[in-house]
């Protein structure tokens, strides 16, 4: 599942007239990097939530579909944006059983091996496994020594928030957008109504399942959240080209 619902807020004004989805790096949509990557694992069928200009990215999901030899369901949330964790529960119903699924962030850019983290989490038996990093960011998950999570920590406000009491030391890593969510995990956010968020969640379910984190460093990886990184990564690819 991609999430492209979001309005894209830190992206404007360049989101005033374009969803977060479509905005471009080196001549391709942030959703096209996405599917890419994701068709280059051999994922063939991708479910896509959309919300703010809806209709274009749904237009441009028909044009990739047909590109990357891929199925796209569209998840439609255009009545009401429901958020990371409202948006996967109102998809469930797409994604035909499957024991796990890769939810991916449309807004990050990254050539980080999937299969890496399929297997890790399979073998972890967790509900979720999260690709994280070190990383400077204003909010970290919070895992103790065997990379299960525990809690989470607001660099802004100093708030943190645990799931248990007695944990003596913690890392801190930063979310790198991609996910693997159990099918296990569909059944707990019936507890949840309306909009929520995924990271929200997981805070209050690690207490009781199973939440792993998998560190990555090495990958290359990007947020594209802000102008400020959009124009940073377009230098890149720029850059990359001419050394090809």
């Amino acid at each position: 599942m991609i999430f492209a619902a979001g309005l894209g807020t830190r992206l404007k004004p360049i989101t005033e007239n374009i969803p977060k989805a479509l905005v471009e790096v080196g001549e391709q949509t942030l959703l096209e990097h996405a599917i890419r990557h994701l068709s280059s694992y051999g994922i063939d069928s991708i479910v896509v939530n959309v919300h703010y200009f809806a209709e274009k990215v749904i237009i441009k999901c028909k044009e990739l579909e047909s590109k990357y030899k891929v199925s796209i369901d569209i998840s439609d949330e255009r009545e009401c944006l429901l958020e990371t964790g409202g948006g996967l529960k109102k998809a469930q119903n797409l994604f035909r059983n499957e024991p796990y699924i890769i939810a991916y962030n449309v807004d990050i850019l990254s050539n980080f091996n999937l299969n890496k983290l399929v297997d890790y989490h399979k073998k972890s038996k967790a509900i979720a496994t999260l690709l994280v990093k070190s990383r400077k960011t204003s909010r970290y998950f919070l895992f103790n020594e065997k990379m299960e999570l525990c809690g989470w920590k607001n660099m802004q406000n100093n708030e943190i928030r645990l799931s248990c009491k007695n944990i003596i030391k913690l890392k801190t890593f930063a979310f790198s957008g991609i996910q693997i969510i159990d099918k296990d995990m569909f059944n707990l956010l019936e507890m949840f109504e309306g909009p929520f968020s995924i990271t929200d969640t997981y805070i209050k379910l690690c207490a009781y399942y199973r939440v792993m984190g998998f560190l990555d460093n090495e990958s290359f990886w990007m947020d594209i959240g802000t102008p400020e990184k959009l124009e940073e990564a377009r230098n890149l690819i720029n850059l990359l080209k001419l050394k090809m």
